[in-house]
């Protein structure tokens, strides 16, 4: 799209302070399955009490969202909120020490001539 000087910018945002996490806004699938209920089930079970509790102030999303539409060069990729920050930091301190434990046989597979 950049050739044709169109930008697009791809928003990941954090919580939010709307009504998606309300009773009436929020499904689960019915069945629950035994295995994932240390991983996806507290997920499913903590997001209920988020409600109302958000961190992100939904109003200052769309101010921000209009100012990347006016920016010459947005960002690609557009963190939305504190939390989604925090989140991408720990993603990429872990993806950081998986490089740095497996470098040297990951840099080893060269042709060796």
């Amino acid at each position: 799209m950049a050739p044709l000087g169109i930008h697009v910018t791809i928003v990941e945002p954090g919580y939010f302070r709307t009504d998606l996490l309300a009773d009436y806004a929020l499904k689960f699938a019915m069945r629950e399955i035994e295995d994932y209920a240390a991983t996806s089930g507290a997920v499913r079970k903590a997001i209920p009490a988020m409600h109302g509790k958000q961190p992100g102030d939904p109003r200052k999303l769309a101010l921000a969202l209009v100012r990347l539409v006016g920016e010459s060069k947005p960002p690609l990729r557009f963190l939305a909120g504190g939390d989604a920050v925090q989140v991408r930091e720990q993603t990429l301190n872990a993806l950081r020490e998986e490089l740095e434990e497996w470098r040297e046989l990951s840099t080893s597979l060269a042709y060796e001539e």
